[in-house]
């Protein structure tokens, strides 16, 4: 466990959208679990670029903002009376600012999306890059979803054998630890030989393949399972694609737990097709876990320069 995951607070983007409250309630529950205080944060900008806006103007985009920030304080200490509760309001594009927030956090809590976009969005371009640049795991809820059955809460984590996979599963874990859930570890597999044409592998066995990969897999979670011996297991090795795989096992899910990109994304990826998929289709709240020691500060960093420049 990193030092910023025993300390630090829970941060939650706040731009007083039903979404937002959403996320909110989510980061309360969280930071009660963690014993951390709570960060509600919201960005305002001036949002025409070719014209500079008055002194006067600025104070007004200001106010309206600090409205919206105080309202979230307040629903917050209404779900949980004498939670540590702070405000950070700051300039700049909600990405940008949320990500230099984080460097502050244990956890970042996001809505989907917020006010902008079109009703048919699932999810919103500030989800996607913070979700894609942050150093901190991030849990990004979506509106409307399923109620999780009732009973003991299950977290669905898909294990790759990648590094961003075995960050998504400690965090998996730890987070089973905090609220008493189960934790299904998934791991999805291919037959090499049952495709045509040049995704076919040949001269290979299909099942000391399947093996192999089953093998992989178990080793992958043992340490967890010992490392946190309360927390109930289940495993699922799937014969699907993992889009499939995963959307599948989180039904009936808490939350669904990915690495920030797994095993064939380049290096340059910074947010992986099935982690992009999951963000999307999930039929549960989903937490991006980055691979540990990814070195995303400088992305954080670049980001907030450009907020800051962008805005006059």
């Amino acid at each position: 466990m990193n030092d910023h995951e025993r300390t630090g607070t829970v941060l939650v983007g706040y731009d007083g959208s039903p979404v937002a409250d959403e996320a909110l309630r989510w980061g309360v529950r969280e930071a009660l679990f963690r014993h951390l205080p709570l960060t509600v944060c919201h960005a305002w900008h001036w949002p025409y670029p070719l014209r500079q806006p008055d002194k006067d103007t600025l104070e007004v985009l200001r106010g309206a903002g600090a409205i919206v920030a105080d309202e979230g304080v307040r629903k917050a200490h209404g779900l949980a009376e004498g939670l540590d509760v702070r405000w950070r309001l700051e300039r700049g594009w909600a990405s940008a600012v949320l990500l230099e927030a984080s460097r502050e956090a244990s956890l970042v809590v996001l809505g989907s999306r917020g006010h902008g976009g079109f009703e048919a969005l699932t999810v919103g371009s500030t989800a996607v890059q913070v979700a894609s640049h942050a150093d901190r795991p991030v849990i990004v809820v979506r509106p409307d979803l399923p109620a999780a059955p009732k009973g003991r809460e299950r977290l669905v984590v898909g294990v790759d054998g990648s590094t961003g996979g075995e960050s998504a599963v400690g965090f998996a874990f730890e987070e089973a630890a905090l609220r008493g859930a189960s934790v299904t570890a998934v791991c999805s597999w291919w037959d090499p030989a049952a495709f045509r044409g040049p995704d076919r592998v040949p001269f290979s066995d299909p099942q000391v393949i399947r093996r192999e990969a089953m093998a992989r897999f178990e080793e992958d979670v043992a340490p967890w399972r010992s490392r946190y011996p309360q927390v109930p297991l289940e495993t699922e090795f799937v014969v699907d694609t993992p889009r499939e795989a995963l959307a599948g096992a989180a039904r009936g899910a808490a939350l669904l737990v990915v690495g920030a990109r797994g095993i064939g994304s380049g290096p340059q990826t910074l947010l992986g097709p099935v982690t992009q998929a999951a963000l999307q289709e999930a039929p549960c709240p989903v937490a991006v876990v980055p691979a540990e020691g990814a070195g995303r500060r400088r992305a954080a960093e670049t980001a907030g320069a450009s907020a800051r420049g962008g805005t006059g």
